[in-house]
């Protein structure tokens, strides 16, 4: 009898402990694009902290544990050569689910001013249904050390843990 209640006991507590290490969702991070800018325009020095940005944000997320990141190569040219990923009605999802994504994670990089400028990010869990969710982070200075407090900011404190 406390054999089997032994027994008992532990295949419970292999159960429990097997639902705390499961895999994390996998997550197609599309590079960062720059938000519509009217007439400030972008700078060559904006386009040229888009890839490095995203690097660090793909970075973030997988060594946060939150998500398994896949590679968005397969469609970079398909993204490139279409239209912005916010602006194109459910391409980016389309794209996750070529790549057997469970989520697709866009983001903008929006200028008001060379002072005052946003990280947003927008994720789209592709099981659930639920509508898109957006976090952002508010940077003061167009500056590399700016964006990247601002993405380790937005990293820690305002995405959720799926």
């Amino acid at each position: 009898m406390m054999a089997n209640l032994r027994l008992h006991f532990t295949l419970a507590a292999l159960l429990t402990g097997t639902a705390a290490y499961a895999e994390p969702p996998k997550a197609a991070v599309f590079d960062f694009q720059l938000a519509d800018q009217g007439m400030l325009g972008p700078t060559e020095a904006d386009r040229a902290r888009l890839a490095p940005l995203s690097g660090l944000f793909r970075s973030l997320l997988k060594d946060s544990g939150r998500y398994e990141i896949v590679s968005t190569d397969p469609v970079k040219e398909e993204v490139i050569k279409g239209s912005d990923l916010r602006r194109c009605n459910g391409c980016a999802e389309e794209y996750a689910r070529k790549l057997g994504a469970d989520v697709a994670i866009t983001g903008e990089i929006q200028k008001v001013s060379n002072l005052i400028l946003n990280i947003n990010v927008y994720v789209k869990d592709l099981k659930s249904g639920k509508p898109e969710q957006a976090y952002s982070v508010d940077i003061r200075g167009n500056n590399d050390t700016s964006f990247d407090r601002g993405l380790r900011y937005l990293v820690k404190n305002n995405l959720p843990t799926p």
